[in-house]
């Protein structure tokens, strides 16, 4: 833009062209999340356990049973009961468990901050780790440190994670002493302190019991690094892939010409050209956490999401389990509208 000239103004084709880019984001949105209903919906019909049965037991005569197969609604066409479905899940009425008696909404908001906690902390550890030790080991390729972050990555994704989790449990609980029992708190500090947030360590923090808080940090590490550990041999290979593919780019060597540093070469061109593409790695590999603590929270006795997801397929819980499986689905889609916000802001050549 020269001295004097007016602002730029978008003018009526790009205001266009932006609406359209919205409708068709939120098309896909719509989409997705009209998809995801009806993937929950068919999957609790068809799952072989009998939603009566475990209200009413296999004891009760078939006239309570007939009672309440008209009371869930089984009795309407499929149609019907599906847009009862959609329309209670609008609502956020996810119906009631089984199993705890409570309203599925309200043991939700309960037991998803302590898997958000779990994994949000796996997932800075696999960062802080995972993303340095793929650039170094790109910068050094064929060094020992390179060497490392092969190891690393081809355990990180050999080892069961379920194995790895009783293994440390074996070793530093049963063995040492040095990690606590399950749970998010010892049991002397369970219910001292209940935040806004529902981050036990954060809330402890804010509330400056700084007890509560030492006790929920030890809980916390043992899962968050079996996680963590994971998380670290994915974004680590990653990103060292996407750093081997921008230093071999002509920009690369123009920097270099130029007389740019090292360190410049590597951080400010090669990895800013890299934030995307390890951008997307790093939000797949939080809704692969989200969903994917069921295995953990169970070995350690975590009381989160996944533990909760668990006992209700055990019993049968069918409300439970479609309303876990729904909020997981949400979050993901959630991340990745978050992510495609995040690519605009990172790299302008997206808009």
């Amino acid at each position: 833009m020269t001295v004097g000239s007016p602002p730029y103004r978008p003018d009526g084709r790009a205001w266009l062209s932006a609406a359209r880019k919205v409708g068709t984001s939120l098309s896909v949105v719509a989409i997705t999340l009209f998809g995801l209903l009806v993937i929950t919906f068919v999957v609790g019909r068809m799952v072989p356990a009998d939603p009566v049965i475990a209200i009413i037991g296999d004891q009760a005569d078939q006239a309570a049973y007939d009672r309440v197969y008209q009371e869930l609604g089984l009795d309407r066409p499929l149609v019907v009961q599906f847009g009862t479905y959609v329309r209670d899940i609008a609502t956020l009425d996810f119906g009631r468990s089984h199993l705890s008696r409570n309203e599925v909404a309200t043991d939700l908001a309960r037991v998803f901050p302590a898997t958000v906690e779990l994994a949000t902390a796996a997932l800075l550890i696999g960062t802080l780790l995972g993303v340095p030790l793929g650039v170094v080991a790109a910068v050094r390729r064929g060094t020992w440190i390179d060497q490392v972050a092969r190891v690393v990555g081809l355990v990180g994704y050999s080892t069961p994670i379920f194995w790895l989790g009783m293994i440390v449990i074996l070793i530093f609980y049963a063995g040492l002493g040095w990690i606590p029992a399950g749970n998010r708190v010892g049991l002397y500090y369970e219910g001292l302190v209940e935040g806004p947030t529902g981050f036990l360590v954060l809330d402890a923090v804010l509330a400056a019991e700084w007890d509560v808080a030492k006790s929920a940090l030890g809980h916390l590490v043992a899962p968050a690094l079996v996680l963590g550990w994971a998380n670290t041999a994915y974004i680590s290979r990653m990103s060292r892939s996407f750093m081997l593919e921008q230093l071999n780019q002509e920009y690369i060597l123009t920097a270099r010409a130029k007389g740019a540093t090292n360190n410049s070469v590597i951080w400010r061109h090669a990895f800013a050209n890299m934030r995307v593409q390890l951008l997307t790695v790093i939000a797949l590999a939080y809704c692969g956490l989200l969903d994917g603590t069921v295995l953990i929270e169970t070995v350690f006795g975590w009381p989160g999401l996944g533990q909760y997801l668990t006992t209700a397929l055990f019993f049968a819980d069918m409300n439970a389990v479609l309303g876990a499986v729904l909020l997981i689905g949400l979050i993901s889609v959630g991340i990745n509208l978050l992510c495609d916000v995040a690519y605009r802001l990172l790299d302008p050549r997206t808009k």
